[in-house]
């Protein structure tokens, strides 16, 4: 009986892994560089004074032009060196902007508040964020402006981690899967979830979706912005594989840390729509298989497992070589132990407690 429900579970997760990377292949039109539009990149910073200044180098060494390129800096009330670092970075460089975002009141809390202050005075038609411990590949801005035809409201990235060893390499291979499940799903019209350390969007597109202000809160506030632009039903929503738009984050250092961003992350998902709850039940299901294997063991139980395995590295494989990361699938198997554990733990680290705790803040 094990086996048939596996051999059920699998068939349907090889169909969902299809549709997965037939969204994620999927090629965009490009702008003629004369034709992109003003820019404002967004950075929200808090507590961030061993990281900051790596971004902020990789910000100011953007190809674009200087006329249509702002750099707002948003400083959320940080209590270490962050606040001076920046200042004394951005002297004497007109397209930074340094702002303290105002009171948090209602739905604009935490980082939601930091980047809706700075999009009220962005001069950018195209807003663009990333995090303060990202650091930007030079043809960054250009690339992702390219893709903003006038039907696009919002263009989505992918982002690696530097990677030292099989704990972080784990996480880089992590951060590569969900993001190719999420351009996949938006590649197809049904978006899931971005991650806002490469995203953008248009200015228009958030003002029309109401801002951080008039959304429900959300400690995922990326991808409760792009599911409201998305019910819009007035722009198209894309996620190109191109690794001219690829960010580099700084891994987590320890399990806690690492065990508290899937947290946040998995608490933010709750939100999703029903076919995005349905793929993340049936990844679940997929690896609660994985794990009851030893308990089940046969040798229909061994090649499903090993067909599991195969259409995990078929996808991650074809996404790394167009990133040019294939190097970090050397640690696909650490990946997949870790996959298989957080999918498993982290619904029931939920259902007992619901509380995040991130930057110093609990929401």
């Amino acid at each position: 009986m094990f086996e048939i429900i596996f051999l059920i579970i699998i068939c349907g997760y090889f169909l969902i892994n299809t549709a997965i990377i037939t969204g994620a292949s999927k090629k965009f039109s490009r702008l003629n560089e004369d034709e992109l539009l003003p820019v404002t990149v967004i950075v929200a910073a808090r507590d961030e004074e061993s990281n900051i200044l790596r971004c902020l180098k990789a910000l100011d060494s953007q190809i674009y032009d200087e006329n249509k390129l702002e750099i707002i800096i948003a400083d959320d009330h940080s209590t270490d060196g962050t606040g001076k670092i920046i200042d004394g970075f951005i002297e004497g460089k007109k397209k930074f902007k340094k702002i303290i975002p105002g009171k948090e009141s209602g739905n604009l809390r935490g980082k939601a508040n930091a980047i809706a202050s700075a999009v009220k005075i962005a001069a950018g038609e195209i807003i663009m964020t990333t995090d303060a411990d990202c650091e930007a590949n030079p043809l960054w801005v250009k690339t992702v402006a390219s893709y903003y035809q006038k039907d696009v409201g919002a263009v989505n990235s992918y982002t690696t981690q530097q990677v030292s060893g099989g704990f972080s390499g784990m996480q880089a291979v992590d951060f590569i899967y969900l993001l190719a499940v999420a351009s996949g799903t938006i590649n197809i019209s049904m978006p899931v979830s971005c991650i806002g350390n490469n995203m953008s969007y248009r200015k228009n597109a958030y003002n029309d979706a109401g801002g951080y202000e008039n959304l429900p809160f959300s400690v995922t506030e990326d991808s409760n912005l792009l599911l409201a632009i998305n019910k819009l039903k007035k722009y198209k929503l894309i996620f190109p594989l191109d690794k001219d738009a690829l960010v580099t984050s700084l891994p987590c250092a320890d399990l806690k840390t690492l065990f508290s961003q899937k947290k946040r992350w998995a608490a933010g998902g709750m939100g999703v729509p029903i076919y995005g709850a349905v793929m993340m039940a049936w990844a679940l299901a997929s690896n609660l298989c994985i794990f009851l294997t030893p308990l089940f063991f046969s040798q229909v139980c061994l090649y499903l497992t090993f067909f599991k395995l195969s259409i995990d590295y078929f996808l991650l494989y074809f996404v790394h070589k167009q990133l040019g990361l294939t190097k970090n699938l050397r640690y696909f198997l650490n990946f997949e132990l870790y996959y298989t554990l957080y999918v498993i733990v982290l619904p029931l680290a939920l259902a007992f407690n619901r509380k995040v705790v991130w930057k110093g803040r609990k929401y």
